[in-house]
């Protein structure tokens, strides 16, 4: 962080060069009449010189003109635009409140902002979900879900049902960084991925880079998934709430002092261990099957140029089968932030968070014969951002980032005859951080660049002791041959790296476009994981001197075209992915509770590559997107598959979705999906040998993921009954939502494993073994669903 410094001030002197003749500056926040929620992505327009801006994830916007006499249009989408005369003779603050427009409002908003973003703006390869479209979609037991709409969008797959996070441009689940209010959450699922960590009813906004990153974000290699949490509302109390058949939730928000403090408080409990509970007997009445969530923020108007905000997120997910066994696991945020304004064109916040991830596993049934293991990791860290507005054409952001992590891969005690066998591992340490300096800038009216670069350092310390293994031999775990004892922050093992950044669009015309993009981005912690889908029980490891850090390469095209006013889009990405440094693993790795785990491990290369297309309906009674992805994504690595590339374990040829809404009157709507994926590879023996009775599977010439499980495909369908208020001065409108999972009852296949015949096999008889597909989700679900509003 030490390079920090420097680099700001250089920033600053080319943002000073940048400057011409004396301006004025107009900025303030856009906020929403109703509740005062700032609105993110607001325009900011000025007709006479037919420049704007727009307002940032805070709300907040800042527009330099020369002094004179303007008209100034502020605009939303899906909100009533605002045009006023204003005499800028000097800085002039004006905050803006939007009214929602009474005209009808679209189910389908993939951008919250202009109606033709997806054309003008400089971003590519970046996807924005409304909450209102989240709510729209059919979804599992009639439960508004954050990560499974995602992977509607193209690009964005995950390997079946049951399967936790997603994966986007054949990267992995760890490769995704996924922040709530800038924090890292590192398990975003409950219930084995069926529900998401986020509540709807605290949620604002929902943002996917899937390349283009921007210089201001770092440390995963595949993608930022970042969600905003609501700030509470600052007008009035408002109270939100569903009943489902396996959970419920409510949201509370209220100002504290209005217009200027606010709170937001939403909690989730599912209770399928309660309605379950008169059927449990035999041991198992004290079984425990749940998961629950509470988000809170709030926030303060300090005055015009300071406002602080505080967040946290506390979840946990807990299955106990009697008093036998059981295990849990969860996520804990906090993030306080301080936004200051220096003046009205440098805008600054500063961040602190805390990240925990951890989960725990126990089995027996008294102290004298038990096991328990608990693994976490956790992180704290500070970032400080800065944006200057220089000019209508020119924007500057730089900051930077420190991260301690602590990571602990198991405490595990085992009692035996009351014997105790402590097997824990010691814990691992390390510093990550980053400087980062990037402009976005027009250049005349039809040629826009962002450009970036963001320096990375990791440290890999102590306590603890560092092993040097030896040569790798295929298809055997590597010896130790040297091992080395460190102190506390002592460090073992540094790592540095570049990470240049670069979008650039030439507009067309006004309704089309084409975009380019390249990143590099590095990853600097791993997730260790030989299962088909991400567990609650796979561990987290830093870079080491024996593991190194993951790097991304990434390039991406698009054309972009809209038509008939913005009711129709369309957009068409191709895009190349190379990454180096992939972590995998040998054959019969041992990758829980082993100290020498990096003596199982492999590094290789990979590659992604796909095309992706969009079209989409935003205006009318009836809306939706049909999104499109031909893609592969490959490895290779020394030892496996004899060198050769193969298919990664979440390869997927076509992934295809067809999502439909439509309004039948002002009380009903109805919507559907359907998704078809290619099947996932899978590896299957080529060989087995029989020795007394029993089959032993063996790859003879060993390949990996040399087969298929077959495709899926699923058609869900959705309608909402939208309640009435019974008078003017009613402040209760409740909405019924009726849902159909999986309506045609297809049962897809999330794995293939053998079994042998379990018949006694008659002498020089040969043994049978058959195949056995696991589904998940077995047949169609139904639900109904009561959502409410009091406001």
């Amino acid at each position: 962080m030490t390079k920090v410094v420097p680099l700001i001030l250089f920033c600053l002197l080319c943002a000073s060069s940048l400057l011409g003749q004396e301006k004025v500056t107009l900025s303030g926040y856009v906020k929403d009449a109703s509740n005062g929620e700032t609105l993110i992505g607001a325009t900011v327009f000025v007709v006479e010189t037919q420049q704007g801006a727009t307002s940032n994830d805070y709300g907040y916007y800042s527009l330099s003109v020369d002094p004179g006499n303007y008209t100034i249009e502020f605009a939303y989408l899906g909100f009533k635009s605002i045009r006023e005369s204003i005499v800028l003779d000097k800085n002039t603050i004006r905050n803006i409140e939007l009214g929602e427009s009474t005209e009808q409002l679209t189910e389908v908003i993939v951008t919250g902002e202009a109606a033709d973003k997806n054309v003008t703006d400089i971003e590519m390869s970046v996807s924005k979900l409304d909450i209102k479209t989240i709510k729209g979609v059919p979804a599992l037991l009639g439960e508004v879900e954050v990560i499974r709409s995602l992977q509607l969008l193209p690009g964005v797959t995950s390997v079946g049902e049951g399967a936790s996070g997603f994966n986007v441009r054949g990267g992995s689940i760890d490769q995704n960084l996924v922040l709530l209010d800038e924090a890292p959450v590192f398990n975003s699922s409950h219930l084995f991925g069926f529900f998401s960590v986020f509540n709807p009813d605290a949620i604002k906004d929902v943002k996917l880079y899937k390349g283009g990153i921007p210089a201001r974000y770092g440390g995963r290699i595949s993608s930022i998934l970042d969600v905003r949490m609501k700030e509470g509302n600052s007008k009035n109390l408002a109270i939100d709430g569903g009943i489902g058949f396996i959970f419920s939730r409510l949201s509370v928000e209220a100002p504290i002092v209005k217009d200027k403090a606010s709170f937001i408080v939403a909690g989730r409990r599912s209770y399928i261990d309660v309605l379950a509970k008169p059927f449990l007997n035999d041991g198992l009445e004290g079984s425990i099957l749940n998961f629950y969530d509470l988000t809170l923020k709030t926030n303060y108007n300090i005055n015009e140029n300071n406002r602080v905000f505080l967040s946290g997120y506390f979840g946990r997910d807990n299955f106990g089968f009697g008093n036998a066994a059981g295990f849990n696991w969860g996520n804990s945020t906090g993030t306080l932030r301080w936004n200051h304004l220096f003046n009205e064109r440098l805008f600054s916040n500063f961040t602190v968070y805390f990240s925990d991830y951890d989960y725990r596993i126990n089995f027996g049934e008294d102290a004298v014969n038990s096991f328990t293991w608990k693994a976490n990791i956790e992180n704290y860290s500070v970032k400080p951002e800065f944006t200057y507005f220089i000019n209508p054409k020119n924007i500057l952001r730089f900051g930077g980032q420190a991260i301690v992590y602590t990571f602990t891969p198991g405490n595990a005690v085992g009692v035996s005859e009351g014997e105790i066998s402590d097997v824990s591992l010691d814990d691992r340490y390390a510093i990550e951080s980053a400087a980062y300096a990037e402009v976005e800038q027009d250049i005349g009216d039809r040629f826009s660049l962002n450009y970036g670069l963001r320096l990375s350092h990791f440290n890999y310390t102590g306590k603890g002791n560092a092993y040097t293994y030896g040569e790798f031999t295929p298809g055997a775990r590597r010896p130790v041959i040297g091992v080395q004892e460190y102190g506390q922050w002592e460090s073992i093992q540094t790592y540095l790296n570049l990470e240049p950044r670069l979008s650039v669009k030439y507009q067309l015309n006004d309704f089309s476009s084409l975009k380019a993009s390249y990143n590099r981005t590095s990853q600097y912690i791993h997730l260790i994981s030989n299962t088909t889908a991400s567990t609650p029980v796979d561990v987290w490891t830093p870079s080491t001197n024996n593991i190194k850090p993951q790097i991304g390469d990434q390039v991406a095209i698009g054309y972009f075209r809209n038509f008939q006013n913005n009711t129709y889009e369309f957009s068409s990405e191709f895009y190349y992915k190379k990454m180096q440094n992939i972590v995998d693993y040998i054959d019969g790795a041992d990758l829980l509770l082993n100290e020498f785990l990096e003596g199982d491990l492999l590094a290789g290369e990979g590659r992604a590559y796909g095309w992706e297309l969009q079209a989409k309906k935003s205006k009318g009674t009836f809306t939706g997107w049909v999104s499109y992805t031909l893609a592969r994504t490959e490895r290779q690595v020394q030892g496996i598959n004899q060198n050769n590339w193969y298919p990664s374990r979440f390869d997927q040829l076509h992934n295809l979705s067809i999502n439909g809404f439509y309004d039948i009157n002002d009380r009903w709507s109805v919507s559907g999906t359907f998704v078809f994926n290619s099947g996932t590879p899978t590896t299957f023996a080529t060989s087995r040998y029989e020795q007394q009775g029993y089959v032993v599977p063996h790859n003879a010439i060993d390949t990996r993921n040399n087969v298929r499980i077959p495709n899926y495909h699923r058609l869900d369908i959705g309608a909402t009954l939208k309640g009435r208020k019974k008078s003017p001065d009613d402040k209760w409108v409740g909405d019924w939502v009726f849902s159909i999972y999986n309506i045609y009852n297809r049962r897809n296949p999330f794995s293939i494993y053998f079994r042998q015949d379990g018949d006694r096999v008659l002498p020089d008889a040969p043994t049978t073994t058959e195949a056995i597909q696991l589904s998940v989700v077995g047949s169609f679900i139904p639900s109904i669903s009561y959502n409410f509003k009091f406001q």
